[in-house]
C-alpha cells in the first residue's frame, strides 16, 4: 500500500526516507531486495537519482567490479536512452579512478570502448602499424 505522507511508491513498496531504506538494506529484507532486482524501473525509482545518474553509477560499479565487456552493452544502452554522452562515459573511468585504482581503469577502457563501439586494440594496433611505417 502507499503511505504518501511518509514516502515514495514504488510498486508495491514505500521508500520512507533514507534511514528506513538503509535499514531494510541491512536487514537483507529480502521481499524489498527483490523488487528493487526485479525491475529496472523500479530500481530506478527506488534510488531516487536522475536517470543520467543512475547510468552513470552503474557504469562505475561495472569499472569498480571488473566486468566482462558484455556487461558494458546494457548500461551503455540505458546511458544512451537517459542522454548520457560518449564523453561522459568515457569520464566516469576518470572519476573513479582514485578509487578502484589504475589497474581496473586500464582494464576497463578497452570493454567500455567496445561498448560504445570503439575498438580501442584495433585502434592501438593501427597507431603502431603508423608508426612502423612513417
Amino acid at each position: 500500500m502507499c503511505a504518501r505522507d511518509s514516502g515514495r511508491a514504488i510498486g508495491t513498496e514505500v521508500v520512507e526516507d533514507y534511514r528506513t531504506t538503509l535499514r531494510r538494506l541491512a536487514l537483507r529484507e529480502d521481499r524489498y531486495i527483490e523488487s528493487l532486482l526485479a525491475d529496472d524501473g523500479v530500481n530506478a525509482t527506488a534510488s531516487t537519482i536522475t536517470p543520467r545518474s543512475h547510468a552513470l553509477v552503474r557504469v562505475g560499479a561495472l569499472i569498480a567490479m571488473n566486468a566482462t565487456p558484455p556487461s558494458y552493452m546494457s548500461a551503455v544502452a540505458a546511458a544512451d536512452e537517459a542522454g548520457v554522452t560518449r564523453e561522459e562515459l568515457v569520464g566516469t573511468l576518470i572519476a573513479v579512478l582514485p578509487v578502484v585504482g589504475v589497474a581496473r581503469v586500464v582494464s576497463a577502457a578497452p570493454n567500455l570502448g567496445l561498448a560504445l563501439g570503439y575498438d580501442v586494440a584495433e585502434a592501438l594496433e593501427t597507431l603502431e602499424q603508423a608508426k612502423r611505417t612513417s
